[in-house]
């Protein structure tokens, strides 16, 4: 017998977008919903056609360049004004004009905001709905209805948030989707209301819940326990506020815990590499805690926790990994047990001896108590383990590299902000408009028996040593061009010694497919970013797809 079907409805391309730091561009959103087509989600909220010029281009490019295999695209809007005509309606004409064959249309269903926020009666409300709902049918669209605030709607006055879903489905929408807008729901009430409404109407019921109570995929998962068939969410949760219920949980609880149906067969397995490819193209650092997909969902760092899962893989991990397309990790420090390193270094192919293993394990002790923090640098450990068993990398061999910052007069990009500041700041002068730093760099390499020099400029010394190195690799190993730093995080240890205090430096890469973490720790800022932008790149070298080398 197959499993149930659970339909996954995202929304990340609109309320998604609706999070402070996220702007998405038309080619962003384009990207966006191809991975939602890999991953194989039903439908795909592509936006609000007539709000914005962002969305009107998205819709028009959307009909020749997506070609989705899996999804659907649905347009989404709001019911004709209060007090007006369908037929003129600007709204629902921009649904229409959209190219989409589902359109998902919001309406209010809780009392308070139909008389106080509309300021129209009740009756007028409903066909608000109505009326909407059997326009849109009436002219060949598949429709869905998302009712604004329905919980509190039906808390506040359950016989009107009824009357509003029963109008909705006399009038054709296919699916009633009850919207937790405030989030403040808790998954008891929401069990119990969409058990309510399931018993009193046939129309299919679906859930969109906001997460302000930290309670978002609980409710989802109440939801559908007690008969919701189709979530709405958005990938990793985005969403303002606090966000949206995260499908990321959702779709693999759905599938691993509770043997619904939510994505096609054999895509299970796609999820963390889409989760982390949204948070890229969004320009998000993925979270390294989220559950299933997180850098960190299945690292374990105890001894006791290795060695157990040496015998048996479940003894401390909830699933496979591998069914949502993540892996174990087993972090090592100092901390660690001889069993940990052991089990890391079978997972880059080495079989540590015991004297190579005691080395690792001092080695690790020693570096540590220098300042390195392995644990949260695991691109650095696996080449820490790797030259230590005898692995020497073969891409390029450092002969040297110099780094110089110039302090020069001429236009600043922030001129007109120092203007602006010293109209009230006295410590702001005409000076500092005219100051420019610059930096550039030189590196040294050698590439097997040939020798490059190459320079760089950037905004910065790591910019400008970054640069020299692609410029010195990249046409011999064109697929470092992929490669690019994301986040670099500098900590002062010792804050004592001032300015002769060790630092430590952390780059964070991806290659668009896979993020890693590398480390370096010296006296010198320089050569502490030197180490661990060195060690970014020969990782990503090293873990290339070969469809990604040329």
């Amino acid at each position: 017998m197959p499993a149930p079907k659970v339909e996954i409805y995202d929304t990340t391309l609109r309320d998604g977008s609706q999070l402070k730091g996220i702007s998405l561009t038309v080619e962003d959103k384009l990207r966006i919903a191809h991975q939602l087509d890999y991953l194989g989600v039903d439908y795909i909220e592509g936006g609000w056609p007539g709000s914005n010029p962002k969305d009107d281009e998205f819709f028009q490019r959307a009909e020749d360049e997506l070609k989705l295999k899996t999804s659907c695209l649905v347009a989404f809007g709001s019911t004709r004004r209060a007090n007006s005509k369908v037929e003129t309606d600007r709204t629902l004409a921009n649904l229409m004009d959209s190219g989409c064959s589902v359109v998902c249309i919001v309406g209010k269903s809780w009392d308070y905001h139909v008389t106080d926020a509309l300021q129209v009666p009740l009756e007028e409300g409903i066909a608000m709905v109505a009326e909407s709902v059997r326009f849109l049918t009436g002219l060949g669209k598949r429709v869905f209805f998302d009712a604004e605030h329905f919980f509190d709607g039906y808390l506040n006055n359950p016989d009107y948030a009824l009357a509003v879903l029963s109008a909705a489905a006399e009038a054709g929408a296919e699916r009633l989707v009850l919207c937790d807008t405030n989030g403040g729901t808790l998954p008891h009430q929401v069990g119990e209301i969409v058990a309510a409404v399931c018993k009193a109407l046939e129309t299919p019921i679906g859930v969109h819940l906001h997460n302000d109570t930290g309670c978002g995929v609980a409710n989802a998962l109440a939801g559908v326990l007690n008969g919701a068939t189709q979530v709405q969410g958005t990938i990793n949760g985005y969403g303002e506020r606090t966000g949206n219920c995260n499908l990321v949980p959702i779709i693999a609880n759905l599938e691993l815990k509770l043997g619904f149906q939510a994505l096609p067969e054999g895509r299970l397995n796609r999820l963390t590499s889409v989760a982390h490819h949204v948070a890229e193209l969004v320009n998000f650092t993925p979270d390294p805690q989220q559950p299933f997909v997180g850098a960190t969902a299945f690292a374990h760092k105890a001894g006791l926790h290795t060695s157990a899962l040496e015998r048996r893989s479940d003894a401390y991990e909830h699933i496979q990994p591998e069914l949502v397309g993540n892996s174990s990790q087993y972090v090592v420090s100092e901390m660690a047990g001889r069993a940990t390193i052991s089990r890391r270094a079978k997972d880059f192919g080495f079989d540590l001896d015991d004297a190579t293993l005691s080395k690792v394990v001092e080695t690790l002790k020693q570096l540590e108590y220098a300042g390195y923090h392995y644990e949260v640098a695991d691109a650095s450990m696996e080449l820490l383990i790797r030259r230590l068993a005898g692995w020497q990398q073969p891409y390029f061999k450092l002969e040297s590299y110099s780094v110089g910052v110039s302090h020069r007069s001429g236009v600043s990009p922030t001129s007109q902000v120092n203007a602006d500041l010293a109209k009230v700041s006295p410590t702001i002068t005409d000076e500092d408009n005219d100051l420019m730093l610059d930096s550039d760099a030189t590196v040294k390499l050698w590439l097997g028996t040939q020798r490059i020099v190459a320079h760089g400029e950037g905004n910065g010394p790591v910019d400008a040593l970054h640069n020299a190195l692609m410029a010195a690799i990249g046409d011999h190993y064109p697929g470092s061009q992929a490669i690019h730093l994301t986040d670099y995080k500098v900590r002062v240890l010792d804050t004592a010694l001032a300015t002769k205090a060790v630092t430590r430096v952390l780059i964070d890469s991806t290659d668009g497919y896979k993020t890693w973490t590398t480390i370096g720790v010296s006296e010198n800022i320089v050569e502490a970013s030197w180490q661990a932008l060195a060690d970014s790149i020969i990782w990503g070298l090293l873990h290339m797809a070969p469809q990604q080398a040329h």
